[in-house]
């Protein structure tokens, strides 16, 4: 695919109009199924950054999504993912002869439909609109269903008469999906123990040969970016994943990694405090001694002193 500017969309109503459908019943939030598109796209390639959310539920072959250079195939039945305002997403469509075979719905909802509510501040929280789109998640059929009965009491509260009712009782609907979504992933982060396994010991590998070179004392502890980066997950489903299975965010792991580190140094070497803070990166012996501290509830030279 060509390295091409996003195109930016900026309203749900542009959004309708480029890919020629009807007005939307309401400016702010849009149901689209499958059914709405008569054929999906006119381009090979599309390259979009949205103003508005966009969540979509698919089942279809011959398309492949695109978040920076990570992409997902939708092979599998019941995929769902999740895109906040900002986001680049590239389409590539590879066998337009399958479209008869492609189902779902997707969901658009502009900022502004929630301003000014609870969900403004609580949709932020749900980490799953950073995941990548190969982090997407895997439905069963049960799961599919609960999602596609909320989605149908939106689209038919959507397209009633709108009255003072409407707004509220839709945003009910969206925190009921984002509720279930994150219970979903909730889930799959249990069930995929391979998956998630094969990670968890990429990350351990990965820290225990940076704690073991020079990269510590030159380049300072690795940020929960850099981690992400070369475990090729995105930071959000990283954190994720680890506060699901060991109760603990990334910061923190790589806290413990590096007072394991810290006690192994005091114990079995005769370096000062202060040398040993150098060489785990720190500039000033005082914030080593705080964090190691604030782990072990003692000092590094009461620490120390305890093997003596």
């Amino acid at each position: 695919m060509a390295n091409t500017k996003p195109n930016r969309i900026k309203s749900i109503s542009e959004f309708h109009r480029l890919r020629g459908l009807s007005k939307p019943e309401h400016p702010l939030i849009s149901v689209l199924t499958t059914e709405d598109f008569t054929k999906l796209t006119d381009q090979i390639t599309m390259n979009v950054v949205f103003d508005f959310y966009f969540i979509a539920l698919k089942r279809m072959k011959g398309v492949k999504y695109k978040y920076g250079q990570l992409h997902y195939d939708f092979d599998d039945d019941g995929v769902l993912f999740f895109m906040s305002p900002n986001q680049v997403l590239e389409l590539e469509i590879i066998e337009e002869e399958n479209a008869e075979k492609q189902s779902g719905w997707i969901l658009l909802i502009h900022p502004d439909f929630i301003w000014n509510t609870p969900l403004a501040k609580t949709i932020k929280q749900y980490e799953f609109f950073d995941y990548s789109v190969n982090e997407a998640l895997l439905l069963s059929e049960k799961e599919e269903r609960t999602l596609n009965g909320i989605i149908e009491n939106i689209r038919q509260e959507y397209h009633s008469n709108i009255d003072k009712f409407s707004k509220q009782i839709i945003i009910t609907h969206l925190e009921n999906l984002l509720s279930y979504s994150e219970r979903f992933y909730n889930r799959q982060f249990i069930t995929r123990e391979k998956a998630n396994h094969q990670i968890l010991e990429r990350l351990e590998k990965l820290l225990a040969d940076y704690f073991n070179s020079d990269d510590l004392a030159i380049r300072g502890l690795p940020s929960v970016q850099y981690v992400s980066q070369e475990l090729n997950v995105s930071p959000s489903y990283l954190g994720s994943l680890l506060r699901t299975v060991t109760g603990q965010s990334t910061q923190q792991h790589i806290h413990d990694k590096l007072i394991e580190k810290a006690k192994e140094k005091l114990s079995t070497t005769n370096l000062s405090v202060s040398e040993i803070a150098y060489e785990l990166g720190f500039e000033h012996s005082q914030s080593f001694s705080k964090l190691f501290k604030t782990k072990t509830n003692v000092s590094p030279l009461r620490f120390r002193q305890s093997f003596n």
